[in-house]
């Protein structure tokens, strides 16, 4: 299983962090929450999304999406904003198009927020930074 190396935004110190674990990913030296940034691809979205222990938002892009590019560091910050409380998995539909076809992704980003393996909410094309912190938080309570 792959690892990413991830920085604590706490204490600065590195953290090689697993693409699938059990529970939350947390510091080795301060222990607090580290956020959960992952790829997945055809092969293993399973263990990695749909078998999460916290609620997962897929990112569907593409490298040539400039609309993506724009919605990337937006991700990535709530993916930080929400350390421990959700994993992001990014995933490049032109490296996966079994889960591209699985999941009808017709435009991207496609975003999508799963808990226990299923859909409970999906958002197609680029937004601004409010508006998908807004659309996550009322995905999360449902």
């Amino acid at each position: 299983m792959n690892k990413a190396i991830t920085k604590c935004p706490h204490c600065g110190k590195s953290n090689r962090v697993p693409a699938a674990a059990e529970g939350r990913p947390r510091c080795g030296n301060c222990h607090r929450d580290l956020p959960w940034v992952v790829e997945a691809s055809d092969d293993d979205f399973g263990d990695i999304a749909e078998r999460s222990g916290v609620p997962v938002m897929v990112d569907f892009w593409a490298v040539w999406c400039g609309p993506c590019r724009m919605v990337s560091p937006v991700l990535d910050q709530l993916a930080h904003e929400r350390a421990g409380q959700i994993k992001l998995v990014k995933v490049d539909v032109d490296h996966s198009p079994q889960l591209s076809a699985r999941f009808s992704i017709q435009a991207v980003p496609t975003l999508m927020v799963m808990v226990d393996g299923k859909v409970i909410a999906r958002q197609a094309g680029a937004a601004p930074a409010p508006v998908l912190r807004s659309w996550l938080e009322d995905a999360l309570r449902k």
